[in-house]
């Protein structure tokens, strides 16, 4: 390495990003401090289904790269979807504007440079903030994902699975929280327990810490996120008249109160993305590029069943034509399963002030190829806007690391005008189709004997009638209180409050559903369900079997639910 000429590690450079297809220019080569703009840094369009890791420390220009790398792929062609944790990225609708210092680095680096406006779709997960608002099912979200949000231990996730295999087979509609809790209360009502003693692995003190979780997640006002219309993630899939593709923020101003439920969230929207896509192959540009920021948080105290779901998700999406960008600020942030599968690497700088900041910048350098740079020197004195790279090119094959000073974007760097934003959201022709909630006919009006609300009234209120309802609503005020410090906004049960319906009149199941198959089916899992559901729904390819056994993260595609 020391006995390279500036020339040879050029050359070398110059060799390993020479492309034949299209590509995402990312920036140009620094080799021995000097930047040469006749070293082009590029990423094959083909490859960006290889998934990829943008990582750095804070401040270093990682939303900036993420900026710059959207804008080329929706003039591509390749839609895209951004996790806008900030509100920086909304700067894509709006054109930015040259300056004596910006055109100083695109002409240093040959990036022919101007201004322009990009195909933006505003999304704001249920409504929390400027977008059309984005809401799941309960049954699509799904168990795993669920017991994610409420911080489950592992057995009382394999309970909500028995909970979720339950209402799957009797027709009872999981639309919102309070679908669930109309469930979970029949089962540990008088009425319900010769149900829940055929589930076998489910006891009702179980039973009891779940709906306990379920009014926490109410106290907080999370329920606004599970309803109808429930978001179509081939919505992300769209491109604009003019063939590009068209750039999807979502938004949760909120992230510092609920960061759980964001990245859940966005596992929720892949794995309705992988249960849902057909088989594509190789491409040659993807179907879809999705960068999830703040990956960490997917991660952090994540059960073995959520890693084992992400990890084959990520390992399998990418044949379905969707490539994944992890976006957090050292690769360690993501496990070994998921890091080996992600070929494209943005490493920006990191620091190394503390021991444990040492201990990860020599982890970070292990994970590149061979190189002509110092990699630990490089990483701690690369300047904002710029960042190691090394990605895999046509033949499947790792690049040499460049130093690389990246592409400036050519939208605004930073939040659009609020009143662009909004205007462009009234404009969407998405707000007319999940603009307003609506509470269809579901388990919580079966079990409860009532009709369903109006269309537009919200999806939100506590179960009411049953069996012992009076104390749930007390205990639901009670935790309410106790978590936002202030009185309940519950109203005091009725005295003249309906009854739930007794078991032996509890709705028949769907078509299908109770056919011999399918008892047998529940009578093996009876005892054996627990963690096992998933890796049974991965063996049993049989259409029965995924209708009722769900997807790799237990969520329930819309089209096997139709």
């Amino acid at each position: 390495m020391a006995n390279k000429t500036t020339a040879e590690k050029l050359a070398t450079l110059q060799k390993g990003y020479t492309l034949e297809g299209a590509t995402i220019e990312l920036g140009a080569a620094i080799i021995d401090g000097e930047l040469h703009k006749d070293a082009p840094v590029r990423l094959p369009l083909s490859m960006m289904n290889r998934h990829g890791l943008v990582a750095g420390a804070t401040g270093t220009g990682k939303t900036v790269t993420l900026h710059m790398m959207a804008e080329q792929l929706s003039t591509a062609g390749v839609p895209v979807f951004l996790a806008d944790i900030k509100g920086d990225l909304s700067g894509l609708a709006t054109a930015a504007t040259g300056s004596e210092k910006l055109t100083a680095r695109t002409e240093g680096i040959g990036q022919s440079w101007q201004g322009r406006t990009f195909p933006v779709e505003f999304l704001a997960l249920g409504g929390d903030g400027n977008g059309v608002p984005v809401r799941a099912t309960v049954s699509s979200f799904g168990p795993i994902l669920l017991s994610r949000i409420m911080e489950l231990n592992d057995t009382q996730e394999s309970s909500l699975q028995l909970v979720f295999y339950f209402a799957d087979k009797n027709g009872l509609e999981l639309i919102d929280l309070k679908d669930l809790r109309a469930v979970i209360q029949f089962l540990t009502s008088a009425e319900g327990k010769d149900q829940l003693e055929e589930l076998g692995g489910l006891s009702k003190a179980t039973a009891g810490v779940i709906l306990r979780e379920l009014v926490s997640l109410e106290a907080q006002g999370l329920e606004k996120f599970f309803g109808e219309p429930e978001f179509d993630t081939a919505e992300l899939l769209r491109t604009a008249p003019d063939g590009r593709g068209v750039i999807t923020c979502l938004e949760l101003p909120t992230l510092q109160t609920k960061p759980m439920l964001f990245s859940t969230f966005l596992m929720w929207l892949l794995a309705d993305l992988f249960e849902d896509l057909p088989e594509a192959g190789d491409l040659d540009k993807p179907k879809l590029v999705f960068f999830l920021d703040e990956a960490h948080l997917l991660f952090n105290d994540a059960s073995k069943a959520f890693l084992e779901a992400i990890t084959t998700t990520v390992r399998l999406i990418r044949s379905k034509g969707v490539g994944i960008f992890f976006v957090t600020q050292t690769p360690k942030d993501v496990p070994a399963e998921v890091l080996g599968q992600l070929a494209n690497r943005v490493q920006h700088a990191l620091r190394a002030f503390t021991p444990e900041d040492a201990k990860a910048l020599k982890a970070t350098v292990s994970t590149f190829p061979m190189s002509d740079y110092d990699l630990e020197e490089t990483l701690t004195s690369a300047g904002i806007g710029e960042a190691v790279i090394t990605v895999m090119n046509e033949k499947g094959a790792p690049t040499p690391v460049a130093l690389t000073r990246l592409r400036a974007p050519e939208s605004v760097m930073g939040p659009s005008d609020e009143a662009l934003v909004r205007s462009t959201v009234a404009g969407s022709a998405l707000l007319a189709k999940y603009g307003t909630a609506v509470d269809n006919h579901s388990a919580f009006e079966k079990l409860s004997g009532k009709a369903a609300a109006p269309a537009g009234s919200g999806s939100g209120g506590a179960v009411s009638g049953g069996a012992g309802q009076d104390d749930v609503d007390a205990e639901a005020r009670r935790i309410e209180e106790e978590i936002l410090g202030r009185p309940s906004s519950r109203p005091a049960p009725s005295p003249t409050a309906g009854r739930r319906m007794p078991a032996e009149n509890a709705p028949a199941p769907r078509p299908g559903a109770g056919d011999s198959m399918a008892g047998d089916i529940g009578g093996m899992l009876g005892g054996a369900l627990g963690g096992g559901l998933k890796s049974m729904a991965r063996s049993i390819g049989t259409q029965l079997g995924r209708e009722l056994l769900r997807g790799v993260f237990g969520t329930s595609s819309r089209r096997r639910r139709r």
